[in-house]
């Protein structure tokens, strides 16, 4: 039987992204991301709680970051995609600790608190733009004059002398009624 291993969190990064260069060339991004849920408590006064995710992200995305092609900065609104790994490791006191991680596969910016400053407003796509090469269309040698039509006059109609057939259409003051499974369905149409 299959499995699924996928997480999808939306919420604000709760530092700068820590890049780490290993020797090989290969970069690790790390950053926290906070969720916060908001609900009604027992004297239906709003409550919050916040849940901390820790993000781990490698190759192109963690590339991209390192080398401000993608600027996020602490408090930025994001979209993650990804999935969970837990690891093992041995602190200090010799006591075994484990980490669960959110292995990311997207991240995208859906907001910044940059607005305040017109220079950090877009520093993502800035930073883009400083490293891209610039392009400018040719200018045409001539200016093509604009081409009018005339409204097109309908064809005439023939009429035939056989009547026609149309669909019945469907009415939006009843709509139609859910469908009943069959009686022999037992709710398992995953293919796995």
């Amino acid at each position: 039987m299959a499995s699924l291993n996928k997480v999808m969190l939306i919420g604000h990064l709760g530092k700068d992204p820590e890049i780490i260069s290993f020797e090989n060339g290969t970069k690790k991004m790390s950053v926290t991301l906070a969720t916060t849920e908001r609900y009604r408590d027992r004297n239906g006064e709003w409550a919050e709680q916040t849940d901390w995710h820790n993000l781990v992200a490698w190759g192109n995305l963690a590339l991209d970051i390192a080398e401000k092609r993608r600027n996020y900065i602490k408090g930025d609104f994001m979209y993650v995609e990804g999935r969970l790994k837990t690891r093992q490791y041995v602190d200090s006191q010799n006591v075994t600790r484990y980490v669960t991680e959110v292995m990311v596969d997207k991240m995208m910016s859906m907001g910044t608190k940059r607005q305040s400053n017109p220079e950090q407003a877009n520093a993502s796509y800035n930073s883009y733009q400083q490293s891209a090469p610039s392009y400018q269309p040719a200018t045409p040698a001539y200016q093509a004059a604009p081409v009018y039509q005339q409204p097109i006059a309908p064809a005439p109609v023939e009429y035939q002398s056989q009547p026609v057939m149309s669909a019945p259409q469907p009415s939006f003051n009843n709509p139609p009624l859910p469908q009943m499974p069959d009686p022999g369905y037992d709710g398992d149409d995953l293919p796995f």
